[in-house]
Parts: C-alpha cells; structure tokens; sequence
C-alpha cells in the first residue's frame, strides 16, 4: 500500500465518526472504494478498495479503521474513549521527483483519545481529539463539525461544514523539513506552526433493503497555509471521496 493510497484514508479518518443512535447489537459487513487526490509533490491520484466491517454493541463499537469504548450512550449523546490506527505516511521510495526521494520517512501511527456526538433537531454536532500514542509524530489532532441530516424516505443526505487543528508537532512531522533533509536534498527548511484546515463534507446514504445500503461520503479540505506552504505540498486543498454498500445482519 503506496503513501498516497495511505494519505487517502487519513483524510477520510474524520469522516468515519459516523453517528449512531443507541440502537440495538448490529454487525454491518461490505466493500468499500476510497479515491483521494494526493497533496504531495510528485504524487499520483489513487484509488484503495477497503472492506467495511461496522460492529455496534452496548459498550463497544467498530468501524473500519477505529474502535471504541462508550462512556456514555443515549438517543442524543454517545461519548467514548476511542483508539484510531492512523494510515497517515510519507515513503520518499514511492516518490517519482528527485528532491522528494531523498526526505525521511514519516511513519503510520495510533491515535487514543476521545470521540463525542450529540444529535438534536437543530442539527449533529461531532467532534474527535486524539494524540498519536506510539511517539511517532508526539502530535495532536482536533476535528469538530456540524451536519444536518435530510430524509426523504430511503434515502438521506447529510451536509457538513467543519475544522481540522492539527498541533505544531503533527504539522512538522508530516509537512515539515528538517535541516537535515534541506542540506540532503537542497529543500528549503520547514518547521510549521498548528494548524487549522475548514472543510465541508456531503454524506448520502440509501437504503436499499432492511438489510443492504449504499453510502457516499465525499469532503473537500481547504489546507491552513501551515500545510499549504510546505514545500512538500504542491495544492490548496484535497478532495476525498468514500463510497460502498454494506449488508447487515
């Protein structure tokens, strides 16, 4: 799995905070295709097929790429203590410009931390702060949204808009270079500070049976100049884009 197809699912990582009501035990299996365009110098556009694999019990959950521990669970509020394997890399090996081959290599990691939801009429609040936990990046991460759920029958449609911080060290460990790496490869040296990155997101979902439903989920990032004005990156912002069907039992 190349560093792009990795950086695709980091940027769709928030997005996976699905919400869910205190529904009763479900086990959702299915396939699942994610394309993200690539922020880096010298990548590629890439596709990843992932499977889905979404369990929802009284106190644990899991949803493809994270999983969890419910400290409180309502109709309206679920907070829970929540662990994030982060696909989030950099391998200057699968890099085709020169300069960029010669970079270090940022590494994949484990975010813990704590994920919070509130569903009321005026609209779903969501929001995740998580820290890497395997001394990686020693980073910090804070997303928060607002979306509003329309229903029309079967199918339903979820606008969002929202905000990524990313701390001074998550920003240096992915975007920054070192003096090290500039007198290597001759990359002027970058040390960002944090970071705030808006974006907004689309959601919709259909549900083609009691058991089947197919889901989309897209969201374009606009980056803080923090990232944007690494000399890694070469755009303005990323657009991800997750969609599959899943069948639950």
């Amino acid at each position: 799995m190349n560093q792009f197809k990795l950086k695709a699912l980091s940027a769709l990582i928030p997005c996976i905070f699905f919400v869910n009501t205190a529904a009763a035990e479900s086990l959702s299996l299915g396939a699942s295709v994610i394309y993200a365009q690539s922020p880096y110098r010298g990548g590629q556009d890439r596709y990843l097929p992932i499977p889905v694999i979404n369990y929802e019990g009284e106190n644990f959950w899991f949803r493809s790429l994270q999983g969890g521990y419910y400290l409180w669970k309502d109709q309206q509020n679920q907070l829970s203590l929540t662990l994030l394997g982060s696909p989030q890399q950099y391998d200057p090996g699968e890099n085709d410009l020169g300069d960029m081959k010669d970079l270090d290599k940022r590494r994949m990691t484990l975010m813990g931390g704590a994920t919070y939801s509130h569903m009321a009429e005026w609209g779903i609040l969501r929001t995740a702060l998580l820290g890497d936990v395997l001394n990686n990046s020693n980073g910090i991460i804070w997303d928060l949204t607002y979306l509003y759920r329309f229903n029309f029958g079967d199918f339903s449609l979820t606008p969002g808009v929202g905000a990524m911080w990313n701390s001074a060290n998550q920003n240096r460990y992915y975007y920054g270079v070192s003096s090290h790496e500039s007198a290597r490869t001759g990359i002027n040296r970058y040390q960002p500070d944090d970071s705030w990155s808006p974006y907004v997101e689309l959601s919709a979902s259909y549900q083609i049976s009691p058991q089947w439903n197919a889901s989309l989920v897209g969201r374009y990032t606009r980056f803080d100049s923090e990232i944007k004005d690494s000399p890694m990156i070469d755009k303005s912002g990323q657009t991800t884009l997750w969609t599959g069907i899943s069948y639950t039992f």
